[in-house]
């Protein structure tokens, strides 16, 4: 019998399901964990349990029963207390228990990069209760950017422009948060001229980057990437001393989703991911690696020679409108019908508001024309009941 690693996922979406099929081709036994059933890469992975991934004792319990050879978080909201016990014993942690602490919530990783490794970052303050929060948001000033510590897709996010916000701000951020713990940060609202994500990936024969992937977003969720974004070799280079310091400072192995805001002749440092990224999505169709066969190769200790883009791509996520128990995607076949476009449809089991249940992929001679295939193909899609 053949003999394979093994991979514990703690996070199983649509992000996950790719590291596990990417995985699977290089012979690695996958299982897959999250807090719901049948989720994405439950479909796909060998084996699956449903936990409360929050709960410290059912994830010892789950590890002590598998005993991977890696535990790779895919998501921040994991009982990174327990990763960090689990690492002391001898368990490999991806990249490291220490990274998936310090990247759980913002505050460690917005104190580390700006207080520790002095990147450039917006202002910040952070507070626990309303009154405290009232005071910061006067003293960074108006407009601001309000955001629990720990969420995901930009859930509990908003600006506050005036005063007259402060109240609606503080209750979506308390209703967004994966942990309701109180605390959020507010952050100075930096008029930038774009957004990045550099993804970086630390392998066993060093660091190296893909091309820069513009994006938008909404509600602190992307709607839209695309690859490559225009920059000058100046705020490349500069992109690159941020996102080499931060990851170097996180240590391991694997793809870090690094995001930075453009502004004029600077670069601003706001959040990284210890793991494939959603503006990501859009390597599937542009590199001749994508970002998940990136982080596996890197994780599994294995050389990457070389990340070339091929093409310029796009991408553009369907989000769903209501809230449906059983649900359809209706015009794929008119989207396929998009020059060079692909789809995928992320198997979720219900939908949510606002959340992502497929996504159009488009390439295309430039960025400009990859986009525009993209938005075609989406406004093909609808889901229905």
């Amino acid at each position: 019998m053949y003999k394979s690693k093994k991979i514990l996922l703690l996070g199983s979406g649509e992000l996950g399901k790719e590291i596990l099929l990417e995985a699977q081709r290089l012979g690695v036994e996958t299982v897959a964990v999250d807090r719901y059933e049948h989720a994405p890469a439950m479909q796909v992975a060998h084996r699956s349990h449903v936990i409360d991934m929050l709960d410290a004792a059912q994830l010892r319990a789950i590890v002590e029963k598998e005993q991977p050879d890696l535990i790779v978080p895919e998501i921040e909201a994991i009982a990174t207390a327990a990763l960090v016990e689990l690492e002391e014993e001898g368990f490999t942690v991806i990249p490291s228990a220490r990274a998936a602490k310090l990247t759980m919530d913002r505050e460690g990783i917005r104190r580390l990069a700006s207080e520790t490794l002095k990147l450039p970052t917006a202002a910040y303050k952070f507070a626990d209760t309303y009154e405290e929060f009232v005071q910061a948001a006067k003293e960074i000033g108006f407009p601001n950017v309000v955001k629990p510590l720990m969420s995901s897709s930009g859930k509990g996010q908003s600006v506050c422009y005036t005063e007259g916000d402060l109240e609606e701000c503080w209750k979506i951020a308390m209703e967004g948060g994966r942990v309701q713990n109180g605390r959020v940060i507010i952050e100075e609202f930096i008029r930038f001229d774009s957004e990045i994500t550099l993804l970086t990936v630390r392998a066993v024969n060093g660091t190296m980057y893909c091309a820069p992937i513009g994006h938008i977003q909404q509600g602190g969720d992307y709607i839209e990437s695309w690859q490559p974004h225009d920059m000058t070799e100046v705020l490349i280079n500069e992109a690159k001393r941020i996102a080499l310091a931060i990851t170097d400072e996180l240590g391991g192995y694997g793809l870090f989703g690094v995001e930075l805001f453009l502004s004029g002749d600077k670069v601003y440092f706001s959040e990284v991911s210890p793991r494939p990224h959603d503006t990501g999505l859009v390597t599937v169709v542009t590199q001749n690696l994508s970002e998940f066969a990136l982080h596996v190769r890197a994780i599994l200790g294995f050389p990457i020679p070389e990340i070339k883009l091929i093409t310029p791509g796009a991408s553009r996520p369907l989000k769903a409108s209501k809230e449906l128990s059983e649900y359809s995607i209706v015009g794929v076949e008119n989207a396929l019908a998009v020059p060079n476009t692909e789809v995928r449809i992320f198997g979720k089991p219900v939908t949510k508001i606002g959340r992502r249940v497929a996504v159009a992929l488009s390439s295309a001679d430039s960025t400009e024309a990859a986009r525009e295939n993209a938005a075609r193909a989406l406004e093909c899609l609808t889901v229905e009941k």
